[in-house]
């Protein structure tokens, strides 16, 4: 049942889109900006509880306990389980803006900094370690953790409507069920769309600039083709084969490039901005993560912080 109703409202979704591009376009945008700028605090104090509670969880009695049973061992090393989680929850969104978002924030920063200033400069590298650390994890980490617990601790079914029993008891095997496991995956279709075209727009991008090849549509779609042959290779072949062997070989790629980056590139540099910006992030982390603009209503906050955060819960199922 979750599976047809969910092709089905996803196929619906990609039929409007298809047949009318334009409008799709300006409705799901004036949604979305309506979403995030009426419902932003939300957003930003939900995450900001949301990674204290796993905080409290990781260092406070509960921390001990043990997924799937005081004898349970893990199914993969950390450094294979640290490369799948990289390259599944973030891929190719870290490696571009990691580079790209420090760029953005230096020519447009946050309100009250002046752009290309020494402060926005700070800001820029303060923000980019901001959207991409802790609360990302947090918000994947509350989900995985609550459908890992019940699934084996307490014999779920791997659902997301499984959550729900302390609450609804057994509805959530139900109409209220099936409702948010729907939700989940039209959720999850919707933040991997997202992740895709951004990818497919870079790779384009990147063609064209480094061989010269027009990013058109039927590059986008070749592109995008390959991404989904890759997918499917990855994913057929099981978590302890397809998966594994990429997301370690990604590493092994993000460690050579970090390898050449640190030998050719101005090392006292890097590691001086590195350590300056772990100083300035955690000095300023509740700032950040309760920061709106009710004053000046600029839309720097929701424009970034916010649409991340909206973005990582779209992943977390």
């Amino acid at each position: 049942m979750v599976f047809r109703i969910s092709i089905a409202l996803v196929a619906l979704l990609v039929l409007i889109a298809g047949l009318a591009p334009g409008p799709f376009n300006e409705v799901v945008q004036s949604g979305l900006s309506t979403i995030i700028r009426s419902t932003g605090w939300l957003y930003l104090l939900v995450v900001f509880i949301t990674l204290s509670f796993l905080m409290y969880l990781a260092f406070g009695r509960f921390g001990s306990l043990r997924i799937g049973g005081e004898d349970a061992e893990p199914d993969f090393s950390n450094a294979s389980w640290m490369s799948m989680l990289f390259a599944a929850g973030m891929g190719i969104g870290l490696v571009f803006w990691g580079a790209a978002e420090p760029i953005s924030h230096f020519v447009k920063p946050p309100e009250g900094l002046a752009p290309q200033s020494m402060e926005a400069a700070r800001a820029s590298m303060r923000y980019a370690f901001f959207h991409w650390g802790l609360h990302p994890w947090a918000i994947y980490a509350l989900i995985g953790l609550a459908m890992a617990w019940f699934q084996f601790n307490r014999n779920g079914r791997g659902l997301i409507s499984d959550l729900l029993q302390p609450i609804i008891g057994a509805h959530h095997r139900g109409w209220m069920g099936t409702v948010v496991n729907v939700a989940a995956v039209v959720a999850t279709a919707i933040g991997v769309a997202t992740t895709l075209g951004f990818g497919t727009i870079q790779i384009a991008a990147g063609l064209e600039r480094v061989f010269g090849i027009q990013a058109s549509v039927p590059v986008q779609l070749t592109i995008i083709a390959v991404a989904f042959v890759l997918y499917m290779a990855s994913t057929t072949s099981g978590v302890h084969r397809g998966i594994k062997w990429l997301s370690n070989f990604n590493l092994g790629l993000a460690a050579l490039l970090l390898a050449l980056i640190l030998v050719l590139g101005p090392t006292g540099f890097i590691f001086d901005t590195f350590t300056t910006t772990i100083g300035s992030y955690l000095n300023s982390l509740v700032t950040m993560s309760l920061r709106m603009s009710p004053f000046s209503g600029s839309t720097w906050v929701a424009d970034w912080t916010i649409f991340y955060w909206a973005w990582w819960i779209a992943w977390a199922p």
